[in-house]
């Protein structure tokens, strides 16, 4: 039996154990999303910071102006707070991640405030449309929903894979037929799986949690016989438990991050493009990368 080997899930082991991340932009705890709608009704011509940069210069006089769609001086991104190591809760109790890092770095240098704002991952569509975030940005899968959002270009390439118990017997996705496999609810690997009617009609039963730390909960028990899910946090959480797990050579499908803002935002979405194409260019998104993989991961520039 062989666990897959991914390059970032090889270089994983040697960073993860890293402090949390740490910014240079001011970070705003959200309290709950009833405020984070209501200072998102706040006038958008708050002074902001003076930012670095030509490109990133321009961006933040666009965001004092009014012309993004932020909520006044602060950006607020929708993550998943159990979805490490693109968003999650640090030992210290503070959210952290690759993904908040780089969003954290983005808000700097358009002179706004950062607010990392936790949402239910099916919930979304409803928290993005109400305006209660301005993007989503966690690991989020453009592929497939292309025509959904307005889009980043994508900065990752990820994939679908299955993770086991090691001594469960599996060796492949023909080994699932009549077993369970756990999925998050509305996630990528739900949308693949539901792409192959032959595979999941085989199964005794394809069932949704919450968050992949249940899920690994559920497999461990024996509630389950496997989990579909990301192969960068199937990595991470082989990581963090002392073994008896591992991931099937198949996988279900091949995908791209990317960061999701309200249908028809381009002025939003123009403004925080441009400062990751600056971040790529003068290697900010290489160092941040490296910090939490090993290696320098990102695709935006190459």
């Amino acid at each position: 039996m062989k666990k897959k080997v991914f390059s970032v899930m090889t270089a994983a082991a040697l960073v993860f154990s890293l402090t949390a991340c740490s910014t240079n932009a001011k970070t705003e705890e959200p309290e709950t999303a009833a405020q984070s709608s209501a200072s998102q009704t706040e006038a958008a011509g708050a002074e902001t910071a003076e930012s670095s940069g030509g490109a990133s210069a321009e961006a933040g006089e666009k965001a004092a102006s009014g012309e993004t769609k932020a909520a006044g001086d602060t950006f607020t991104v929708g993550f998943d707070q159990d979805f490490p190591p693109m968003g999650f809760v640090g030992d210290d109790g503070e959210y952290t991640g690759f993904d908040l890092e780089l969003a954290a770095e983005v808000a700097d240098r358009l002179g706004l405030t950062f607010v990392p704002q936790p949402i239910a991952w099916d919930a979304k569509n409803m928290e993005l449309e109400s305006g209660n975030i301005d993007c989503i940005w966690n690991g989020f899968t453009m592929t497939g929903r292309e025509d959904e959002y307005t889009w980043s270009e994508p900065y990752m390439e990820n994939s679908q894979v299955v993770v086991v118990l090691e001594d469960s017997g599996i060796e492949s996705t023909a080994d699932l037929a009549g077993k369970i496999v756990e999925v998050q609810a509305d996630s990528s690997a739900e949308a693949a799986l539901k792409e192959m009617p032959e595979l999941t009609e085989s199964f005794a039963a394809l069932q949704t949690t919450p968050d992949y730390n249940t899920a690994f909960m559920d497999l461990e028990m024996g509630s389950v016989d496997a989990i579909a899910m990301d192969v960068i946090v199937a990595g991470y959480q082989l990581q963090q438990r002392d073994g008896g797990f591992k991931i099937l050579d198949d996988t279900l499908a091949s995908e791209e991050y990317a960061i999701g803002f309200k249908k028809g935002n381009e002025a939003l979405r123009d403004q925080v493009q441009t400062v990751l194409d600056e971040m790529a260019s003068d290697g900010t998104m290489k160092e941040i990368s490296e910090k939490w993989f090993g290696e320098d991961i990102t695709t935006i520039g190459k």
